[in-house]
């Protein structure tokens, strides 16, 4: 997945672009080098992994939904569509604290860069818990900054205004999928529909679906149009946080730039535990619930081989594949004003659910 998903960034050069505008921002942002500034200590780590690597997937797919309005293409609607870099942003650093990861596109995560600051510089108090309370803030000013950008891109204000009831949603949607996925860990009841569900709330919101109607609605599509757009992007949103899910359990963290099993020691409510569950016996359920309440390093080869010899990870595998079928039906007949869109978005789909 992660060699041919660019396809969709190539074409218009749309990640450099939204590189640039990111950067330019952030920068805006930053106080002088050399300057007395407080707030550096939360700016600069929050800044360095919001420009460290990413994509630039969510704001291509709005750039994509826009054109595929009958946008024209422009430097405005790429300002627009880099406020998803940083609501993207602000759910990482915050599901970096939820679940205690170290790690975040190659560097440290946000909460641990923070206590690294206060240790060294031996402050008052627990680091830990600052390095969890600047984070909490880095994740709001994301979102702060996300609105600012949307705001300050030069588009009009009546695209802004028939954006809106969509850009709340997406925010909703997301926070709310990063809550449903901490309460179905403390539940612990690993149950299919909600794995499901997660990956609905959480990815399908604010990767695919989300981003994809912003640039619709940014641009006037039709009705017709942003059905066509979420029906292709919930199916296609799902397949991508399955896969993902699959590279976290089983990936090399050098490749990913996390570490691998995170969501096997958390007992995140992810489809390939809950179906491994599913489909064990009553000692193996037994055995994988033992597992998740005493969770280490220990635990994830056990894990992974619960999910390997139940046939979980290749249940997910067929899943992953039947939703892309899926989106593609559905983009077959959606009202594109442009077919090469068509075919950049088939690609993608393509993409992310190759094996």
């Amino acid at each position: 997945m992660t060699s041919t998903v660019p396809q969709i960034l190539q074409r218009a050069a749309i990640a450099d672009r939204v590189e640039r505008q990111l950067s330019a921002f952030l920068a805006a942002r930053l106080p002088p080098p050399g300057a007395h500034a407080p707030e550096r200590v939360i700016l600069q780590p929050t800044v360095d992994l919001l420009l460290r690597g990413g994509k630039r997937l969510r704001p291509a797919l709005c750039f994509w939904g826009w054109r595929g309005a009958g946008g024209a293409d422009c430097e405005e609607v790429v300002a627009a569509a880099t406020a998803l870099e940083l609501l993207q942003g602000c759910a990482l650093i915050h599901d970096d604290v939820m679940d205690a990861s170290d790690l975040r596109r190659g560097g440290p995560s946000v909460h641990r860069a923070l206590a690294g600051t206060h240790a060294e510089r031996r402050w008052n108090g627990p680091a830990e818990r600052f390095g969890v309370g600047g984070a909490v803030a880095a994740g709001d000013l994301c979102l702060v900054w996300a609105d600012q950008i949307l705001r300050q891109s030069g588009l009009p204000a009546e695209s802004l205004a028939r954006a809106g009831a969509v850009y709340d949603a997406l925010r909703e949607e997301t926070v709310l999928g990063q809550w449903l996925d901490l309460v179905t860990r403390a539940e612990g009841a690993l149950r299919v529909e909600d794995a499901v569900a997660v990956a609905r709330s959480k990815t399908a919101a604010n990767t695919t679906a989300g981003p994809l109607r912003l640039g619709g609605a940014l641009a006037g599509a039709s009705p017709e149009l942003q059905d066509a757009y979420r029906e292709f992007g919930v199916p296609l949103g799902i397949a991508f946080q399955l896969r993902d899910d699959i590279v976290g359990a089983f990936g090399d963290p050098a490749v990913t730039g996390k570490p691998s099993g995170d969501d096997l020691r958390d007992g995140s409510c992810t489809l390939l535990l809950a179906e491994a569950r599913r489909r064990s016996s009553p000692s193996g359920r037994q055995a994988i619930d033992a597992l998740l309440r005493e969770p280490s390093d220990r635990t994830v080869p056990e894990l992974r081989s619960a999910i390997e010899q139940t046939g979980a990870r290749t249940h997910v595998e067929e899943l992953i594949a039947e939703l892309g079928t899926q989106a593609l039906e559905v983009l077959d007949t959606a009202p594109l004003a442009d077919d090469g869109v068509r075919e950049i978005l088939r690609d993608f789909a393509v993409a992310v659910t190759a094996a």
